[in-house]
């Protein structure tokens, strides 16, 4: 049995918020931090040639937690690009990156690495998907296809990613098409609620502008996996913008594994470092 640390998160090339500062250092700290076994990145910058701005942030970032990486290089530029990433703790034993691009405007590819745990081989795929909802559907559609024909039946499965799907619309198919949860629906219990509401998010995030101590504490949501494995229909968590979580954007979905725990990192630490909210989930493998 391996019980795997599983991290998604979107860095936005390792910059803050809102872009004023770089974040990659007290981004390794984090991340370091959270001991993960495999971690899904998005908005990794592989080349900047601008003065004063880190590059090969993926080669940085897995030097720093000790892992192997690949990388998916998608928005290429006349002086940088920027893709997904995958860090592991287990071997990679190979990988590839799809282009699907819906239009020139939006440059988007898909990762799919293959990583041996123990005498598994598990498939993960690091996805960011477009901002309109039909090119979402079309690459949801290629990432289908390339499981069917590249994914045996039943293999144990990740895929985790920036959805950018708020409205939660392409959980279904998933479910049908391929038998993956999204790791929060494993849940007989939902400990700490849905989250803030209008009124206290507002009133929370009065707070952060006027500078009040430890307005944004620690909110985590942490489900456990029943005895039967039973599955509840809840909501993924709000993790955009990362300083006033409101959207529903990033996901981890799996199959073959036991989810163990799921939760949001939010708190200001973790605001200053992106403008997303970094997910961490706890999977059992059988």
């Amino acid at each position: 049995m391996s019980i795997l640390r599983v991290v998604s998160y979107n860095i936005h090339k390792g910059r803050s918020a809102l872009g004023a500062r770089d974040s990659l250092k007290e981004l390794r700290l984090g991340l370091y931090g959270l001991r993960p076994d495999l971690v899904f990145l998005q908005e990794v910058q592989g080349r900047n040639e601008s003065r004063g701005v880190l590059d090969a942030q993926h080669m940085s970032l897995a030097a720093a937690l000790h892992m192997d990486m690949c990388y998916g290089r998608n928005a290429i530029r006349n002086q940088s690009d920027h893709g997904n990433a995958l860090l592991s703790r287990y071997p990679i034993l190979e990988h590839e990156n799809q282009d699907i691009s819906d239009h020139r405007l939006e440059q988007r590819g898909l990762l799919h690495a293959t990583v041996e745990v123990g005498n598994h081989e598990v498939h993960c795929f690091v996805v960011h998907l477009g901002l309109f909802a039909g090119s979402r559907t079309r690459q949801i559609q290629a990432l289908v296809d390339r499981i069917d024909r590249m994914v045996p039946a039943g293999a144990p499965m990740v895929i985790a990613g920036d959805f950018n799907d708020w409205n939660d619309r392409l959980a279904p198919l998933f479910v049908q098409r391929l038998g993956v949860y999204e790791v929060f629906s494993h849940a007989p219990k939902l400990v700490g609620g849905e989250g803030p509401r209008l009124r206290e998010s507002m009133r929370r995030l009065s707070n952060v502008l006027r500078g009040v101590p430890n307005s944004l504490a620690m909110l985590e949501r942490t489900n456990q996996l029943t005895m039967q494995g039973n599955y509840r229909d809840v909501r993924p968590p709000r993790t955009f913008p990362a300083v006033f979580p409101w959207f529903r954007l990033d996901r981890i979905y799996q199959r073959g594994f036991g989810v163990r725990s799921a939760r949001v990192l939010r708190g200001r630490a973790w605001a200053k470092l992106s403008d997303h909210s970094p997910l961490l989930a706890e999977l059992e493998l059988p």
